[in-house]
């Protein structure tokens, strides 16, 4: 009744004209569009999603953030793909093409990776997991490089079976092989075997000498022949390899019809002021290792990476102090860290550069065996903002999958991108190719702190050198094989190239001013914002990367 009373009350004070009227069904009578009802919306209203700075250093912020954790939104494209530079800073002075960098790992990187990367823009890291000798070997084998010119051939000795060159062509690749005195590059050349040669002997017990075309009958080039010459021996011979021989006869280089036609020219190559492609080179934190970098600073080396885990020690911070005084031109890349306090620990030391990543690598597992470490998409923005206060370019080492995560890390201030297994399996990793039971074709790759790894050697990376029980810091695996290096990182960097276009930014110098200066937005994604970012909802598909 009450309520009825209330009704009645109100229906009373309403004016004449407010009286009930009968509801129609006509969309007429139907209230304002919505849109009427939109104030008008301010020019600064128009900034979707968050700067950066809003993400990583909000008051209350207290999350640590990967790469799969922020998306970048669009921005306006004002330009064709094509125009899109992706130079970036491997060190204060050594400037790339192509911001990648492949990682000092015994799976990733020796002289044949080191030369690829080169060629196509990057630079490449050789391990050191291998005596002094070794390493300057695969240095210089990278800074005598010529185009062209093959200076590593896999030879064989002449005692060499036909099936057994049959099973080295099914996992080295190549067609022909040089003929040796005891299989060696630098040893005297007998001759040539081709895969003409092999197609038709009967006999696969035989040794390879019964089959090879012998040297005497070899259209060959001495050493010192340019490229220029040799190029016309070749074409002029309608040969497909060309040996380069001492005046011993030893095998000093091969060249090969098919090599030179793709090496012919790579205007992005990584070179220094004496037009050799430019290399770099690992080295641990013992007293010993002092002797190693002298090595590799006579043998020509640009850069020298301190490897460890943890940046921050002493021992680190001696070695770096020590390098910078003995060889003030030296540029040295320090790390790895994660944190603005040991940014700062390793730069006051004279670090060139900062390698920035811990426990992030896909065959890593320090944060789960140590629970240190850092979310790495966090890490590289805060140190990369703090180094740019000081003219130092940082490295993104770790946590990369796919040219959209290099993307993400340009976006937040690294250099370059360092990366492992996103080029392992391709041809110029050091190791043979492996097939699984269904005849896919794989290359091993493993942790620097797997067991494997630090029995031969790299123990000394995470402190365990002189400990009887080793604690495995990664793993060992296998991953597919993913062609050639001149094939693959084409296709990243054109990647990057549409994810900065995409952007609207027109270079990676571009890229960072946006980022600073808050233009540059990113959206967290959810969970599931990250499962709808992929493949989904069918069946079954086929990932091709590239045509």
């Amino acid at each position: 009744r009450r309520f009825g009373d209330r009704r009645a009350a109100h229906d009373h004070r309403r004016p004449a004209a407010m009286s009930p009227q009968p509801r129609s069904r006509s969309p007429r009578h139907h209230a304002p569009p919505v849109v009427d009802k939109i104030a008008a919306v301010d020019k600064d209203d128009l900034v979707d999603g968050h700067s950066a700075q809003d993400i990583f250093e909000s008051g209350g912020n207290s999350v640590g953030y990967t790469y799969d954790d922020l998306i970048c939104l669009p921005g306006h494209i004002a330009f064709g793909v094509h125009e899109v530079a992706v130079h970036g800073n491997f060190t204060k002075t050594i400037r790339l093409k192509t911001p990648i960098v492949s990682t000092p790992m015994d799976t990733v990187t020796e002289a044949k990776m080191a030369i690829a990367i080169a060629l196509e823009g990057g630079i490449g890291v050789i391990h050191t997991n291998l005596t002094v000798d070794e390493q300057v070997r695969e240095v210089m084998q990278v800074k005598r490089y010529e185009s062209g010119f093959i200076m590593d051939p896999v030879c064989i000795p002449p005692t060499m079976k036909i099936s057994e060159l049959d099973s080295l062509r099914a996992t080295s690749g190549f067609n022909g092989y040089p003929v040796t005195d005891d299989g060696r590059m630098g040893s005297r050349l007998l001759g040539l075997v081709t895969k003409r040669d092999t197609d038709f002997a009967a006999d696969r017990s035989s040794p390879v000498n019964t089959i090879m075309t012998k040297a005497e009958k070899l259209v060959t080039a001495q050493e010192g022949v340019d490229l220029l010459a040799a190029n016309k021996i070749l074409k002029e011979s309608k040969k497909g390899k060309l040996p380069v021989i001492s005046g011993q006869g030893r095998l000093v280089a091969l060249m090969s019809r098919a090599d030179l036609q793709k090496n012919a020219e790579y205007p992005l190559a990584t070179k220094d002021e004496r037009k050799r492609l430019r290399v770099a080179a690992a080295v641990g934190t013992r007293p010993a290792d002092r002797d190693r970098v002298r090595a590799l600073v006579a043998a020509g080396v640009d850069a020298i990476i301190v490897d460890s885990s943890q940046g921050d020690s002493i021992f680190q911070h001696d070695m770096v102090r020590w390098m910078k005084q003995e060889f003030p031109e030296l540029q040295v890349v320090a790390g790895n860290v994660v944190t603005l306090r040991q940014a700062q620990n390793l730069l006051d030391c004279g670090a060139d550069a900062l390698r920035v990543g811990m426990g992030i690598g896909s065959i890593c597992t320090t944060q789960e065996v140590c629970a240190c470490g850092r979310a790495q998409a966090s890490a590289v923005y805060h140190v990369a903002k703090y180094a740019l206060s000081r003219g130092v370019p940082v490295l993104a080492d770790g946590g990369i999958s796919s040219p959209g995560h290099i993307v993400k890390a340009l976006c937040l201030g690294a250099g370059a991108a360092m990366c492992g297994s996103l080029l392992a399996g391709t041809e110029e990793t050091p190791g043979e190719y492996i097939y699984s039971e269904g005849g896919v074709r794989l290359k091993r790759y493993r942790g620097m702190g797997s067991i494997d790894a630090m029995k031969k050697g790299s123990d000394d990376r995470y402190f365990g050198a002189a400990t009887a029980l080793k604690v495995a810091q990664g793993v060992s695996g296998t991953v597919q094989d993913k062609g050639s290096v001149h094939r693959f990182v084409p296709y990243l960097v054109q990647g990057i190239r549409h994810g900065l276009q995409d952007i609207g930014a027109k270079s990676v110098d571009d890229l960072r001013e946006r980022l600073y200066s808050g233009q540059l937005r990113f959206e967290l994604r959810s969970p599931a914002a990250q499962r709808e970012g992929g493949v989904h909802g069918l069946h079954s598909f086929e990932r091709r990367l590239f045509s």
